[in-house]
Formats: C-alpha cells, structure tokens, sequence
C-alpha cells in the first residue's frame, strides 16, 4: 500500500492498494471521526452507569461484554442500552439529515427545524393522539407519514425548473409556520390526558426507549445512512451549482430527489423514536465542519457529531440538575437557541445576511 500527501498542510493522503483501488483519506476528517466517536461511547457508558442503581464505567464495560451479575445485566441490556443506542442513532440520522438539507439549500439555516419536517413529524403524532387516541407504535407511524407528507409538499412548492436553495429554505420557513399553528390548535382540540400526553411527547426525550424503539431505527438508518454517504461525491459537485454539477455529469434533480428523501425519511424516523429533538441537524454539521476544516457536506462527520451532542446533551438533562431529571429536547433546545444566535450574528458580520 502506497500513500501519497496532497495539499500544503498534508491533510488529505491518496490511498493506493497492491490491486490498483485508490481512495483518498482527509486525516483530520479521520481523526475528528475517531474523536467524535469517542465522545460519543464515553457518555453512553456514562449514561449506561447513571441513575439510581449506580455503576463505574468499567462496571458498565464488564458488563457489555457479558461478565456482569445477572441484576447488573438485567439494568444495562434491558433498561438502558436501548436509550442510549436510540440517543446514538436519532443523532447520526439528525446530524446526516442536517447537513443533506444545509448543503442542497447552501444555506446554513436550511435544516428541518428550520424547513418544517420536524413539524410535519409533529403534526402527524398530533393527529394520532389527539384524533385517534392511537398507541406508541400508532404515534410513531403517524410522525414518519407526517414528516414525509411534508417533504413531498415542501418539494413540490418549491418546484420551479428545478429546486434551488432561498426558495426552498422560503418555503420551509412558511410551512413549518403553518404546521406550528396545526399543532397549536390540535392541543387545544384535545382533552387533559391526550394534550398532557401531547406535550410531553412535543418536548422530544429519550426516557422508556427499548428494543422496540431501536430495531426500526437501525434498519432505517444502516439503509439510509449509506445510501447518503454512497451521493456524497455528486453532493459536493452540487455546492458549485447545478450548471457546474451538471457539466461534471452528476444528474442533479435525481440526485436532490434521492438525497431530500433519504434525509426526510431520516428525520421522521429520528423524531417518530424520540419526539422532535431540536436543533442538533442545525447544528451538528457545522460544529462537524469547523472542526474538519474541510469543504463539502462532512457527512460522517456530521453523523457523529449528532451522535455525541445528543448523548452529552442526554448527560446533562439527567445529571446536572440534581435531582430533577429534563428531557434531553430541553436541553438541546436551550443549546441550539445559543447556537442560533450565535451563528446570525456571525453571519450578519460577515455580511451573508
């Protein structure tokens, strides 16, 4: 195996194999990776070893590898591996979903808080509890239909020769101020219990999550998440334009179709397993890019940089505030908001808005 150095700072290595496959390796892409990773398995252990029945780390590690007390068992296989494995993968698909969306629009505020799939998901659990007094399983069908409804309509609004970045990311502003006023007024269509029941799930949280919550998600995501990563190529060309992207023969609508409805799938089944998390696709990808350095959409980065600010943000939901325990949507939301406000002023200061 040959490697070769490109660039000033030696940040990207070609990568050629004994066979003839070449593949170039961005290494501080690679090592932000690592790290993120990282992050992200210490607060699951953390988590894992956090709440009334105590545990250390290396308790928690023991026992993932089969060598715990059976009651030590019973609390990190059945109790709370689910939650954090739900917290890891609503994470990456909301950290994927973001950047798909950022990149397609080119335009930092263009993620599915901002475009309104979140919402729709909402509208959609909504609907299942307030109208039908559905279960679980019924709610969370409802959150993937509703976000995917929304998509279809947000694309199709914004269809004009083609879908270009400011009349999408209009148009998702517009509709997720509709969908925002569609989940008021079903609250207040609802009884106590069922709009208790509403607004809990609204906040997006991560506590009861199990196994039934997990295996979706997973199948969705180890389908989805590749298929993304596999555009990631033609996703870049995109960033240049659609003449620049067409000339280098990447079929832009087809491709912004297949990636729009991969991140929307992502993000209905993201909030059908844990409610709307807020503002972790807005931030995640460009937290991700920042620390990489590197231009384009940084989707890797990006799924694991979700994956470690919802497990860190699920940490401080549960342990900083003592005894009361937050839902991690709180938490995120109060991060994210910062975020926001930082991110337009720093924008209007370097005069893109």
């Amino acid at each position: 195996m040959k490697t070769r150095t490109k660039g000033g700072a030696g940040a990207v290595r070609a990568v050629r194999t004994g066979g003839g496959l070449s593949f170039r390796v961005d290494v501080r892409a690679f090592v932000v990776i690592v790290l993120l990773a990282a992050v992200a398995a210490g607060a699951g252990i953390v988590l894992i070893g956090s709440g009334d029945y105590a545990m250390t780390p290396g308790e928690v590690v023991s026992t993932l590898f089969g060598h715990g007390t059976f009651q030590q068992q019973f609390i990190v296989t059945d109790l709370r591996l689910p939650r954090v494995l739900v917290g890891l993968l609503v994470g990456a698909a909301l950290g994927v979903g973001g950047a798909v969306f950022q990149t397609i629009s080119r335009n930092p505020l263009g993620s599915p808080d901002v475009l309104g799939f979140g919402q729709g998901a909402t509208v959609g659990a909504l609907t299942v509890i307030v109208l039908f007094q559905g279960g679980a399983t019924a709610v969370a069908g409802g959150a993937v239909v509703g976000g995917l409804l929304t998509g279809a309509a947000v694309y199709l609004l914004a269809w004009k020769r083609g879908v270009h970045g400011y009349r999408l990311v209009l148009v998702g502003i517009g509709t997720a101020a509709m969908l925002t006023a569609a989940s008021q007024y079903l609250i207040t269509k609802a009884d106590l219990v069922d709009a208790t029941r509403a607004v809990v799930w609204m906040t997006g949280s991560l506590d009861g999550r199990d196994w039934a919550q997990v295996w979706p998600l997973l199948a969705v995501c180890g389908l989805l998440i590749p298929l993304v990563l596999g555009h990631a190529r033609a996703l870049r060309m995109m960033e240049m334009g659609d003449d620049a992207a067409y000339a280098l023969g990447v079929r832009v609508e087809r491709t912004r179709l297949v990636l729009m409805g991969c991140a929307v799938l992502l993000v209905a089944v993201a909030t059908a397993a844990a409610g709307p998390i807020a503002f972790v696709s807005l931030s995640a990808p460009q937290l991700a890019r920042r620390l990489t350095r590197s231009p384009g959409p940084n989707l890797a980065p990006a799924a694991f940089m979700g994956a470690a600010l919802l497990l860190v943000a699920d940490w401080i939901a549960m342990d900083a505030f003592g005894d009361r325990q937050l839902p991690v949507g709180v938490v995120t939301g109060v991060l994210g908001g910062c975020y926001l406000l930082w991110l337009l002023v720093s924008e209007r200061r370097a005069g893109r808005i």
